[in-house]
């Protein structure tokens, strides 16, 4: 992967540092895949997976750790997160990156295909919902819609090996200040006030193509999740993986990258 650089964007009342890497930027005429990483990423939690991902489709790529995160601006430990702030991310700090960088309609870069995971799906279908014709498509994998008993008590889980075993060592390589960035997410979803967390509302605004993927073996989420988003938004494309976890790019790189590098082109012909 490419060496990372940094941004500085406004963000609430601040000056935040955002981390950031283009993959194939000299595929100028290609589609451009945004990758919006889950609830604990970063840039480099992705691994290789953009890279080979977008060699695979001939695609160009933008991969960012996202405020709290990797090597951007950490939270301060005394700032809690609020129950949107989902809904903050996709509506302030993307537009502010994508402005930044050139990316949208009319820019330089054009409108961008979004790959989100887990909380980073969820900010892709926000994101959708809330710039309809900011976006060429999505596709998301385990996203989430709803808070389900079965996320609440895996992330539970997730606090105890935080505490108790190697994970807070093997996460500290991915995140300059891990405490923050882990408390900021375990502290939201596990306070009862997120119970109230619902896109359901807003599925209906998304116009572009979107494929939704869930692992049959996912512990944080169940197929409800995306046979909701079809439910509302009727354009979506369901793809269910056996043998998979909560990480499709990781379980099942392979079939996740064949099916979303047909989705991708398929419609790409349709849109431009």
């Amino acid at each position: 992967m490419r060496s990372s650089e940094w941004i500085e964007l406004p963000f609430d009342g601040r000056q935040i540092d955002v981390e950031y890497q283009w993959l194939r930027p000299e595929r100028a005429q290609r589609p451009l895949v945004v990758f919006l990483h889950e609830g604990l990423g970063s840039v480099s939690m992705w691994r290789d997976f953009p890279r080979q991902f977008c060699e695979s489709g001939d695609f160009r790529g933008l991969v960012f750790s996202r405020p709290g995160y990797g090597r951007s601006t950490a939270r301060p430990l005394d700032e809690k997160w609020g129950v949107d702030f989902m809904h903050r991310q996709a509506r302030e700090v993307m537009p502010a990156l994508f402005e930044a960088l050139g990316i949208g309609p009319g820019r330089r870069h054009g409108r961008p295909w979004l790959m989100g995971h887990s909380d980073g799906g969820s900010i892709a279908l926000i994101y959708g919902a809330s710039f309809p014709d900011a976006v060429d498509g999505l596709t998301v994998l385990a996203p989430h819609i709803v808070v389900e008993d079965v996320s609440v008590r895996s992330i539970a889980v997730t606090r105890d090996a935080f505490l108790h075993t190697d994970l807070r060592a093997r996460l500290a390589r991915h995140h300059q200040d891990v405490d923050s960035a882990f408390w900021g997410w375990n502290d939201i979803w596990l306070n009862p006030a997120f119970r109230r967390f619902d896109l359901r509302p807003l599925l209906d605004a998304i116009r572009c193509p979107v494929l939704a993927v869930q692992g049959e073996d996912d512990e944080y989420g169940t197929m409800a999740q995306i046979e909701g988003i079809q439910r509302y938004a009727p354009q979506t494309v369901l793809l269910k993986l056996a043998r998979c976890g909560h990480s499709p790019h990781r379980d099942q790189a392979g079939a996740l990258t064949a099916a979303t590098v047909a989705f991708i082109t398929a419609n790409t012909s349709i849109l431009k």
